[in-house]
């Protein structure tokens, strides 16, 4: 059935796997993004009318991270535009140990409108649909902050826990904070994903300002290198991130996936192998 319920970011890590949660229940969410009829743009105010007409709860990712310069005035204009519109209830992925993600989650809290705040660790995905991709299928892996730990988790657990407390008003005004199992670090990530994947992976620790000269170099967008080095010296060693939470479990019932089950999943895709089977 119709529903609405509008997803942003409908078609990004996240917003697509909440979107296939909500379809499973047999609900059929508003897809918000630039080619959805109607269209959703950040960058275009005008198309949020249409979006938001008749929509009653929403979950709202932002391109690329709350954190970017913009972020606050788009979520304070959306907010403001979804309250006007009559949206219900809004749940915000926000990012754990990030201030400029809490000024945007505060925005939502003191709207008026029901929400739920869904704050989450770094994504296992980052490994395999992201920007920490590359370095795997070039088998050289060089990162800093190697000894950091960090609980990683699964976007389909992320999504898992949005779609739940997006339809379950239990959760109003709750922050739920989604971490995976265990604290891990960059050296452990590669090692498993080396043994997931049957390949041979070098690390390599090097320096932050080591590792932002290098993106330079590969001529990576100015916004990127400064979101990832932001990243990186503000939000990985944040002491609030260094910790394992239970909420997946709160919500879900069931503890959160691991990740080597993450990497034994994503191993049988050959997405970390596609490199190899290219060249020969």
């Amino acid at each position: 059935m119709n529903s609405n319920i509008l997803v942003i970011g409908g078609t990004g890590k996240t917003g697509r796997r909440v979107v296939k949660q909500l379809q499973n229940k047999g609900i059929e969410p508003r897809i918000g993004s630039r080619s959805a009829s109607p269209s959703f743009d950040w960058d275009d105010k005008s198309t949020w009318v249409n979006a938001l007409n008749g929509i009653k709860r929403m979950y709202v990712t932002y391109y690329p991270d709350l954190a970017v310069p913009g972020a606050k005035e788009a979520i304070q204009e959306l907010t403001q535009q979804a309250k006007f519109s009559g949206v219900k209830k809004i749940v915000l992925l926000s990012g754990k140990g990030e201030t400029e993600a809490e000024a945007c989650e505060k925005i939502v809290m003191d709207s008026g409108i029901d929400y739920t705040i869904v704050r989450a660790s770094w994504f296992n995905q980052n490994w395999s649909e992201s920007f920490l991709l590359d370095p795997i299928l070039s088998g050289e892996v060089a990162l800093p902050l190697s000894d950091v730990l960090i609980p990683f988790v699964d976007a389909n657990d992320i999504a898992e826990v949005a779609a739940t407390v997006l339809l379950d008003n239990t959760y109003n005004g709750d922050i739920v904070e989604v971490t995976g199992p265990e604290l891990i670090n960059f050296k452990d990530v590669v090692t498993m994903i080396s043994k997931a994947s049957n390949r041979s992976l070098n690390f390599h620790d090097i320096t932050l300002q080591q590792y932002v000269e290098g993106m330079k170099q590969q001529q990576i967008p100015g916004d990127v290198v400064w979101l990832i080095e932001y990243l990186f010296s503000h939000v990985l060693t944040n002491p609030n991130n260094q910790l394992v939470v239970n909420d997946v479990e709160r919500v879900l019932g069931r503890k959160a996936k691991s990740f080597s089950a993450y990497t034994e999943e994503t191993a049988k895709t050959g997405i970390w192998n596609s490199e190899i089977v290219e060249s020969y």
